[in-house]
């Protein structure tokens, strides 16, 4: 049986992801998790009154998330296309990656010339990464090979950029779908999958994650090509954040456990990441008030 054509075990992946969710993990793994799982956060802005200022400010924040206990830079910023450049002059002599969403995000209904455009407009201001996200009503209507080669020519427009290819979950119905979707996005050329847009109610859950990953899996059995996993969206504690780490590391193992390999799509939870980080380091909470609210 093809990628494409394996089913999903519903039951067997909530028990499964439920399980691995009550790992246990010990004080000095806990403190090297949350190091690890700030350096994978694509920090991001996605909102109407985004200004360059904003943009700059958290590129300071990306930079340098908080002074002490060795924390290090997150992974990239994602910004809309206009504050690319923007975004690439504040970061500029750093590794924080600039990333930014195109093709009509966060619909994907737009003619492919749309989507092209807005992707070599991205591109040419020097994004990094680049943030399809696929046409799900074409998905769901069974036009896959249209969803495929649309994904390819995003791809071919991206030149040196890594396609991050989201299939914004909550929408795709079933674990079936998602597989599905997750296999023909990476069989597309996709350099990483990602679950939401953020802008969906219904975003990241465990067992969606866990399905995906599964599917890198087996894809790379398959080619022996990595491909990297983005989970986005109600991501908010620390906890949910560690349990990330855990899935990825019990099904795809260490190799993955890089920001090459893996990010957190959950801007929010950096704040309770740097929190438990202080706590973990002095014994002692610190205010939130410490923390920038960017």
């Amino acid at each position: 049986m093809g990628l494409l054509q394996t089913t999903v075990d519903q039951v067997a992946a909530e028990a499964r992801a439920g399980m691995l969710a009550r790992r246990s993990i010990k004080k000095d793994a806990k403190l090297a998790g949350i190091k690890l799982a700030i350096s994978m956060i694509d920090l991001t802005t996605l909102e109407g009154k985004d200004s360059p200022g904003r943009i700059r400010q958290l590129c300071q924040k990306a930079i340098r998330p908080y002074e002490d206990h060795g924390v290090p830079s997150v992974a990239a910023v994602c910004v809309y296309p206009p504050f690319v450049s923007v975004a690439k002059q504040a970061l500029a002599g750093t590794a924080v990656k600039v990333a930014s969403v195109a093709t009509a995000f966060p619909s994907g209904q737009s003619p492919l010339v749309v989507k092209l455009a807005d992707t070599r407009a991205a591109v040419e201001a020097g994004a990094d990464e680049i943030d399809m996200v696929i046409d799900r009503g074409a998905f769901l209507s069974g036009e896959f090979q249209r969803v495929s080669d649309e994904i390819a020519a995003i791809k071919e427009a991206c030149g040196a950029a890594h396609l991050k290819v989201i299939l914004e979950t909550g929408e795709l119905e079933t674990y079936d779908n998602i597989r599905k979707a997750s296999c023909l996005a990476m069989q597309a050329g996709a350099d990483f999958i990602k679950t939401s847009t953020g802008k969906y109610p219904i975003a990241a859950t465990l067992p969606t994650v866990l399905v995906m990953l599964e599917a890198i899996r087996d894809y790379y059995y398959a080619t022996g090509r990595m491909v990297g996993m983005k989970p986005a969206g109600g991501i908010r504690t620390s906890k949910l954040a560690l349990q990330y780490l855990v899935l990825v590391n019990e099904t795809l193992g260490d190799r993955w456990l890089t920001p090459e390999w893996f990010r957190l799509g959950a801007s929010t939870v950096t704040n309770d990441l740097l929190m438990q980080l202080v706590k973990e380091a002095t014994g002692r909470y610190q205010s939130e008030e410490y923390f920038s609210k960017d």
